[in-house]
């Protein structure tokens, strides 16, 4: 566009300082500039959000471009193209004419295109005596050859701050997924500590996120979940080391204790009848029933067991196994059943199973006979309580739960 070719909408269209700002803009082109139109394109679409553009207002800037003749946009070209709302409406896919005007309106706000109305408003072009083009009417192109710089700079920084969210979002997926898994872990483990709490407080900031986060809202969250990380590791730690230390204790007082070069077994042999049978005598294993959960993580996993307490409620283990009892007879398990069970995996474990059970009754056939089966994996090593406990807590977090 030569300085000074400044054009006025046709009829009942206003003038703004606005479209006069955007028309000197695209006098000010520098010489034998020249643009790729459809890799403009392509960033324009990019940077659409902060040029404030829709995507079917691109639509109809694409069907414009489809009219442009050449591949590269230049003056010494010309920067009019002249199509009619009917030929628009058929490159924008039947677009109707009141929704093709109103986005043709859009890029004239944006700053993309310059209305050049002819005196009766119509588009079309003069040509001279060689088929060359003296004078042409409908939409200039101009704009986007002297925003060209800015258009590309836009998108290049809406690329790096979609790649700097994915990287944000992945961050704090694997650390919420580092602390969910070391909370697992030591419950499953039975390590004491408030790790119910902890999952609270991990939902907490995670649902402290917005539904569409932006830069700072994730930067902000992945600051507090990876010092709760920190946290949760620390005590971890500090755990391990103390039962490392207790187990190199306990071995160290054993080979005191077995020190004694005359000990008196051995100072007072028995025969070898009664060495049988103290073999016999003697457990095939040492180890005992695992360690009980927190009460506070069997109550959270299991709520429905808090009605069969004392009052209806439940505040200690001891409440925890009168109620057990009560499920065990209301879901026809029998007294031994449930007595092997306590005997294998202690009775808070039983109770605590009871509780589970209670929980899934309605989708277990006999619970009896899944009791005593869970019994004898217990019995054999095969079965930890630790992921029941998890599952049932899932369960219980999920949308559809909390809705019942």
């Amino acid at each position: 566009m030569q300085p000074g070719s400044i054009t006025t909408p046709f009829g009942r269209r206003s003038m703004t300082l606005g479209m006069l700002a955007i028309q000197l803009d695209a006098s000010e082109i520098e010489p034998n500039k020249t643009v790729d139109k459809w890799k403009l394109f392509r960033a324009l679409c990019e940077a659409r959000g902060p040029i404030g553009v829709s995507d079917r207002a691109l639509a109809v800037l694409n069907a414009l471009l489809s009219f442009y003749p050449k591949n590269e946009i230049s003056e010494e070209n010309g920067t009019v193209v002249f199509p009619s709302n009917v030929q628009l409406s058929i490159r924008t896919h039947g677009m109707a004419g009141t929704t093709l005007r109103r986005h043709l309106a859009a890029l004239v706000d944006a700053g993309l295109i310059i209305r050049k109305d002819s005196p009766n408003g119509k588009r079309y072009a003069r040509k001279g005596g060689g088929g060359e083009i003296n004078e042409a009417y409908g939409f200039s192109l101009a704009p986007l050859l002297a925003r060209s710089l800015e258009i590309e700079r836009l998108a290049g920084e809406v690329a790096a701050e979609r790649l700097l969210l994915k990287s944000l979002k992945e961050r704090l997926s694997i650390c919420r997924r580092d602390i969910v898994k070391l909370i697992e872990t030591a419950m499953e483990e039975g390590l004491a500590g408030d790790w119910v709490d902890m999952q609270l407080q991990l939902r907490a900031i995670s649902m402290s996120l917005p539904r569409t986060p932006q830069a700072d809202d994730l930067r902000e969250t992945l600051t507090g979940l990876e010092a709760f990380r920190q946290q949760v590791t620390k005590i971890l730690e500090s755990k391990i080391k103390a039962e490392k230390k207790s187990a190199n204790d306990d071995q160290n007082g054993r080979h005191i204790q077995n020190s004694n070069p005359h000990p008196s077994y051995e100072l007072e042999p028995a025969s070898e009848k009664k060495q049988g049978e103290k073999l016999e005598e003697k457990p095939q294993t040492s180890v005992g029933p695992p360690k009980s959960f927190p009460l506070s993580m069997v109550l959270h996993a299991c709520p429905e067991v808090a009605m069969y307490g004392p009052g209806g409620a439940i505040s200690s283990w001891r409440d925890l196994m009168a109620a057990a009892v009560v499920i065990r007879s209301m879901l026809g398990v029998s007294p031994s059943a449930y007595e092997r069970a306590s005997e294998v995996m202690g009775p808070e474990n039983a109770a605590t199973v009871m509780a589970c059970i209670l929980e899934r009754a309605g989708h277990i056939n006999s619970a009896g006979g899944y009791l005593r089966d869970l019994t004898r994996k217990a019995e054999q090593g095969d079965f930890s309580l630790g992921p029941m406990l998890m599952a049932l807590m899932r369960t219980n977090a999920a949308p559809s739960k909390r809705a019942g």
